[in-house]
C-alpha cells in the first residue's frame, strides 16, 4: 500500500518554516504499514496545490496534506482542492458552529474570514480541531484516501489519531530497530549490507547513517533495519535475524583489522 505527503505554503519552500510536519506523518503512515513513495512540497498557488493532489491520488492509497487551511487569502488549500476534482464547496454546520464558539468564547466576531474556514466539499467529512479553529478534512477519491489537515503543527498532531484509526490495516505490520557499531566506515560494510538486502529482498530495507565521536573522534555507525510483513511476529522475527548477521559481519570486519 502506497502513501504520500503533501506539503503546502510558501513559508515551507522559502525555509522560513522546517517541515516538521512531513517526518511525524511518514512515521505515522511507515508504522501503519505503508510505503511513503512522495513527499511534495507545493506553494500557496491553486494550479500547483490542485495538481499535487490530482497526481498523488491517481498513484496512492492514502494522501495526507499539511497546510493552507487558515483565514487568510493565500489559505486556499480546501478551494483548489475542490475546484480539481470538481467539488462544491458547502457550510458544514458543525464546523461552523465549532468556530463561532471559539470565537465567541475570546470575544471575537464572526467575520467571513472566519466562517471561510467551515467551507468543506459537498460529502467531505470534518475532522475536528481540538487544538484550533480550521476543522481538517477526510475524503475518499475512487479509493484514495485522502487527509486535508492544518500546517500548525500542534493542530496537525491533534488529528494524527483520527487517520491511524482511517488507515488502520488488518495484513501489514512495520518494524524497525538500530544497531551501532564504532571503528567501521560506511564504505568497508557497504557489500556486506547490499549482498543481505539482495538475500531478504522487498521485506527488508537496510540503511546506514555514519558519524564521528566529537570527543574522540571514532567513527560510528548506526545501521538501521525494517522489514514490512503481514504478521508482527514475522516482523519482528526477520528483524531479530538481520541484526545477529549484521552482529557477525561487524566482528568478522573487526578481526580483519
Amino acid at each position: 500500500m502506497r502513501a504520500a505527503i503533501i506539503t503546502i505554503g510558501n513559508e515551507i519552500l522559502k525555509g522560513k518554516t522546517i517541515n516538521s510536519n512531513a517526518a511525524e506523518i511518514g512515521r505515522l503512515l511507515y508504522f501503519s504499514g505503508y510505503e511513503v513513495w512522495r513527499g511534495l512540497m507545493v506553494p500557496d498557488r491553486e494550479e500547483d496545490i490542485g495538481q499535487a493532489f490530482r497526481e498523488m491520488c491517481s498513484k496512492s492509497d492514502v494522501v495526507v496534506s499539511t497546510g493552507g487551511l487558515g483565514p487568510t487569502f493565500d489559505d486556499i488549500t480546501v478551494e483548489s482542492f475542490a475546484a480539481e476534482f470538481g467539488f462544491q464547496l458547502v457550510l458544514n454546520k458543525e464546523a461552523y458552529e465549532d468556530i463561532k464558539n471559539r470565537s465567541t468564547a475570546k470575544g471575537l466576531p464572526m467575520t467571513k474570514e472566519r466562517e471561510k474556514m467551515a467551507y468543506v466539499p459537498k460529502g467531505a467529512e470534518i475532522i475536528r480541531n481540538t487544538v484550533g479553529t480550521a476543522p481538517g478534512i477526510y475524503m475518499n477519491i475512487g479509493g484514495c484516501k485522502v487527509f486535508i489537515l492544518p500546517g500548525v503543527p500542534s493542530e496537525m498532531r491533534a488529528m494524527l489519531d483520527f487517520v491511524g484509526r482511517k488507515i488502520r490495516l488488518e495484513n501489514s505490520f512495520y518494524k524497525e530497530e538500530s544497531i551501532i557499531v564504532t571503528g567501521i566506515y560506511e564504505a568497508t560494510i557497504a557489500p556486506y549490507i547490499s549482498d543481505l538486502m539482495k538475500k531478504y529482498g522487498d521485506e527488508v530495507y537496510i540503511k546506514t547513517h555514519p558519524s564521528v565521536s566529537p570527543l574522540s573522534g571514532e567513527s560510528h555507525l548506526e545501521i538501521e533495519i525494517s522489514a514490512h510483513s503481514d504478521k508482527p511476529e514475522k516482523a519482528e522475527e526477520i528483524i531479530s535475524r538481520l541484526k545477529e548477521e549484521i552482529m557477525r559481519i561487524s566482528e568478522s570486519i573487526h578481526k580483519l583489522k
